[in-house]
């Protein structure tokens, strides 16, 4: 019997490019200035995935992502590598989501593709860095989770049981949980494997296909292996959506430049270390 996998992935700026035109002035990321890439630890969880889908046969892999239309690459990405169905979930009324609005958004889009078994996301997004979608989105599914994930060590779908390896300060713990779960991978995990070019050439013009909320909820009902899914489709409250949604407000922006003259060189010797530690501890960033 095999597993219907969900897996969450995020298209986000690239932060090593970051420039003075990354926020807007209403506190929300200027994504159209910054080149745009797959969220690393997301691929790590497209990963998990597809390994369960190499060794358990009759498992399917889904994946869905919220942004704009130009987030299709990212799905384009995960069909390339061995996902079975992809879906956009896109609107203007997701824009300006915090957390809680979007872990609302992808309940309701897992809701529309219906049964499954696991739901695998990265621990977090590097636009963010808040680690906070994953934990939500098992809470308004109420299902388990286990975070921070490196491993899946074992998995029984006839007992509906799978156990996993999870990093913690310090080490790692082993956490058995009862299906369906949620799992946030980390980028200790197995390594993303590349595009398969024969998957490549049969999805590289693929192109988002409308859905709405009668055409169907199972996986590959639609047109296309890239669904296109807005509000209506995912019957989502709008209100519960984009900004209306967001109690998380950014109330002001400061621009940090560091300059060459807040740069002070310690000597390497006894002397000037005891000097810079005594410092440390007289400004309480230590003891």
């Amino acid at each position: 019997m095999g597993l219907n996998i969900i897996v969450l992935v995020k298209q986000v700026p690239d932060t090593q490019n970051i420039t003075g035109d990354a926020m807007k002035e209403d506190g929300t990321v200027n994504r159209a200035a910054l080149p745009a890439i797959f969220n690393p630890e997301d691929l790590y969880a497209l990963e998990g995935a597809l390994r369960l889908k190499d060794r358990i046969p009759g498992t399917r892999v889904n994946v869905i992502t919220m942004g704009p239309l130009a987030a299709a690459v990212v799905l384009r990405e995960c069909l390339y590598r061995g996902a079975d169905f992809t879906a956009l979930i896109s609107d203007r009324g997701f824009a300006g989501a915090d957390t809680l609005a979007t872990s609302y958004a992808l309940k309701c889009a897992i809701e529309k593709i219906g049964k499954y078994d696991l739901v695998f996301s990265g621990r977090q997004a590097i636009d963010g860095d808040t680690a906070q979608v994953g934990p939500q989105t098992a809470e308004k599914l109420g299902i388990n989770q286990i975070t921070c994930v490196s491993k899946i060590e074992k998995i029984d779908p006839a007992q509906g049981e799978i156990v996993a390896r999870r990093s913690v300060e310090g080490g790692w713990e082993r956490v058995k949980a009862r299906l369906p779960v949620l799992i946030t991978f980390t980028d200790e995990g197995e390594p993303p494997r590349p595009a398969s070019a024969k998957r490549l050439m049969s999805y590289k013009r693929v192109s988002p296909q409308p859905e709405t909320a009668e055409s169907g909820a199972s996986p590959g009902s639609g047109p296309s292996a890239l669904a296109l899914w807005d509000i209506a489709a995912i019957k989502a409250d709008p209100v519960q959506c984009g900004l209306s949604g967001s109690p998380t407000k950014v109330k002001t922006i400061n621009s940090v430049v560091l300059t060459a003259g807040e740069i002070r060189y310690i000597d390497a010797g006894d002397q000037g270390v005891a000097g810079l530690v005594h410092e440390l501890i007289a400004d309480h960033t230590l003891g």
